[in-house]
């Protein structure tokens, strides 16, 4: 059985990404098994930088059913491992204005937990709108091909 990753679908509404890296996720054991288990909710969740280190805020894991008092903190701030060149980048780049640090996915490799963090800004009202009608519109091409009625 492989464990699920988990995504961030709605970032990719609300935020242009441009850029993402791949960091460690530092949890405790009862975090681990529900992560395993995908009981987890980006909602609200973005990264800092603070004192050369990044920590992932208002991530949900879910308490473990089994945990007792082992149990973790379910909102509590998560340390990101993460080079020192790309935690300088990122804090390059959260410095100018509109850009901010989301979660995007977490997935297990060689049994690590890893969250993939984008660096992100938001999109304004009229960029969703655009957004939705190339989908829209890709969707309806892909529809049309499918059933025969248009020819590639």
């Amino acid at each position: 059985m492989s464990s699920p990753s988990i995504q961030n679908r709605k970032a990719f509404h609300d935020y242009s990404i441009e850029g993402t890296y791949d960091a460690g996720l530092v949890l405790q054991g009862t975090e681990v098994k529900s992560l395993r288990q995908g009981k987890a909710s980006f909602t609200d969740s973005f990264a800092f930088v603070k004192d050369g280190e990044v920590w992932l805020r208002d991530f949900y894991i879910k308490p473990f059913e089994h945990g007792s008092y082992y149990n973790h903190d379910p909102r509590r701030d998560r340390k990101l491992l993460l080079s020192k060149k790309e935690i300088r980048e990122l804090d390059r780049a959260v410095l100018q204005k509109g850009n901010t640090i989301i979660p995007l996915k977490i997935f297990f490799k060689n049994g690590f937990a890893k969250v993939q963090i984008g660096l992100a800004r938001g999109k304004k009202k009229f960029d969703k709108r655009e957004s939705i009608k190339a989908a829209d519109t890709k969707r309806d091409m892909d529809r049309a091909i499918k059933s025969g009625k248009v020819r590639v």
